[in-house]
């Protein structure tokens, strides 16, 4: 039987506030949770599960606290329309230093869509990306809807949030800028390291940001759309560029 308290408790996590001041996040459905308990298991605190899910998923870490509920008892703990066999709630994980002169660092400008972001954060972990810079007012990556889009591949990634301006103009470092008049993307060498920045899905990157030293990039467009998905427009650079 599922309290009131733990209802609460858990449904409070979808806001940012008790996010951050429990240090906890939610993940939902098998797959995203599979993935958390193959990858970072140390990470999941407590899962809710269906009797079908737990006697698939019977070698669980003794350390993680397990409830069996009923259906109708996971729909009250959950953030989707559709609930999925599965819920757990997991630890945020530690932000490492960043290394820039390692490799390619996605910047993200002002991303708010949550499924953008979490598809954003796939696609990197799909190219090799290990760490993003996103401004302040991007979407939390813990925000249920992220983690969601994510699939797993929040648990492989380092997110920092940091004042883009001040920390962007003290790297001495190839920066691309992703911009709808730059250079064509297949004209560009790739890299060892640099950063790419990726602007908000109606306002691009911020013009204050886009310096003499930045390099404008762009797909170059065939048909007569207006612009890309942020996401979409992310995996086709990085599969260039990374």
């Amino acid at each position: 039987m599922i309290t009131k308290s733990v209802v609460k408790d858990i449904q409070s996590l979808a806001g940012k506030k008790y996010r951050d001041q429990s240090g906890l996040f939610l993940a939902e459905g098998p797959k995203l949770v599979e993935e958390l308990l193959r990858d970072c298991s140390h990470a999941v605190k407590h899962i809710y599960a269906v009797e079908s899910w737990l006697l698939q998923n019977s070698s669980i870490d003794t350390a993680i606290q397990v409830t069996q509920v009923t259906p109708s008892e996971l729909e009250r703990l959950s953030q989707l329309t559709t609930p999925h066999d599965v819920l757990a709630v997991v630890s945020k994980f530690p932000v490492k230093s960043l290394q820039v002169d390692q490799g390619l660092t996605l910047v993200c400008c002002g991303i708010q869509d949550p499924g953008n972001f979490g598809t954003i954060l796939r696609t990197a972990d799909w190219f090799g990306i290990r760490q993003l810079v996103c401004s302040p007012d991007t979407v939390d990556v813990y925000n249920p809807k992220v983690v969601q889009a994510t699939m797993g591949s929040i648990a492989r990634l380092q997110i920092h949030y940091l004042d883009l301006l001040p920390w962007i103009s003290q790297q001495q470092l190839p920066i691309y800028a992703a911009v709808l008049n730059g250079k064509p993307v297949y004209e560009i060498k790739r890299p060892q390291h640099g950063l790419l920045l990726i602007g908000n899905e109606a306002k691009g990157v911020p013009e204050t940001l886009i310096t003499n030293d930045v390099i404008g990039v762009t797909i170059p467009r065939v048909g007569e759309a207006e612009s890309l998905n942020a996401a979409v427009a992310t995996g086709i650079l990085l599969s260039w560029l990374s």
